[in-house]
């Protein structure tokens, strides 16, 4: 009704209660759920979305139905012209046009049931070329974000002192520059990889196994570039890694983590965590979050017992999640080429 009486003395598609719907629900979702230095940056005046598995920036890349223009007017930025699709294909269906299909990665084990039902294909597990000499730190949570920080930051003072090389992993952009303003004010050299400094990143990771090197960056991290260690670093425990936010699977967990004690290099890693992360506040009523949070300020066995539970079930809920989205584009997609198999069947 207040919508209605809104649109009443606007002209063309206000008229039209589908449409007006339509156009609110996009605005709320631009401005409520798309976050700047998450979801994108804002560079020479455009948007650019980022990949939130990767941390890398997808120049070319818009949102369809609208959404793209309604962040960059939210933004302030020059509203550009809407993108016409004329075909759509999802990966599923992509990757299942191949005649074979192989591949090869250390963190494939967690979705080896959806690859079978998928596209028709088994994972083996094959042994490292050398034995893993990588120590996990058990996992710490934090009840806020100060605590947290305060954690990884005593961490980081201790082994950079030390002669360690550190990694800290961000799943946000905001996170990563938070984490670099921190280490600046207590005059901890480091460097910086996110999605604004994507240009840079095989240098700047291959740098960061130099004793005493820290660098802060978000899931982008060494994808694809070797951290190898220089000087004395392997004698002082090798390359340390800090996972700083709890990400959407425990497979980019792994593939931060692997950053760390490659080809039988020594290494360590440790999880340090804060109660008060979006994906777990996302995931717990308000009510039950502030208990464990105060149990965990308490110190108590339970409370730390608790706090790792709650971690566990906030990531897992999340993979539930992404993994029926993925099997119903799969079904959808099915569906649609039964229903053309007659006439034809058009990508759409």
């Amino acid at each position: 009704d207040a919508l209605h009486s809104l649109a009443a003395r606007l002209k063309g598609v206000w008229r039209f209660e589908r449409y007006r719907h339509e156009l609110v629900r996009q605005a709320l979702t631009a401005l409520h759920l798309y976050r700047i230095d998450r979801d994108y940056l804002v560079r020479d005046g455009k948007i650019e979305l980022i990949d939130e598995s990767t941390g890398r920036v997808m120049p070319d890349r818009k949102l369809q139905h609208g959404l793209h223009r309604m962040i960059e007017v939210k933004e302030r930025c020059e509203v550009t012209e809407e993108n016409d699709v004329i075909a759509a294909l999802s990966f599923q269906r992509f990757f299942n046009r191949y005649c074979s299909l192989a591949g090869m990665s250390g963190t494939v084990r967690e979705v080896q049931a959806e690859l079978r039902h998928v596209y028709g294909v088994s994972v083996v597990s094959v042994p490292t070329h050398r034995p893993s000499r990588r120590t996990t730190c058990p996992l710490s949570v934090a009840g806020d974000r100060t605590v947290q920080l305060e954690h990884m930051l005593s961490d980081v003072v201790a082994r950079n002192a030390a002669g360690q090389p550190v990694l800290i992993g961000t799943r946000t952009v905001g996170m990563s520059e938070r984490v670099s303003d921190l280490l600046h004010a207590h005059d901890i050299p480091h460097e910086l990889l996110n999605a604004r400094q994507d240009a840079d990143e095989a240098a700047i990771v291959a740098r960061g196994g130099h004793p005493s090197a820290v660098t802060v960056a978000t899931n982008m991290a060494g994808r694809g570039t070797d951290i190898p260690l220089h000087g004395n670093a392997g004698e002082l425990g090798g390359l340390h890694v800090i996972n700083l936010e709890v990400n959407e699977s425990r497979r980019v967990d792994r593939q931060l983590f692997g950053r760390g004690a490659r080809q039988g290099d020594p290494g360590s890693c440790q999880a340090i965590l804060s109660l008060r992360d979006e994906l777990i506040v996302s995931a717990l009523p308000e009510k039950a979050l502030n208990l464990i949070v105060q149990l965990a300020r308490s110190g108590s066995a339970p409370g730390g017992w608790l706090a790792s539970m709650v971690v566990r079930f906030a990531q897992r809920r999340c993979e539930r999640r992404h993994a029926r989205q993925r099997m119903a584009v799969f079904k959808g997609r099915e569906q649609l080429k039964r229903q053309l198999a007659i006439g034809g069947d058009k990508e759409t």
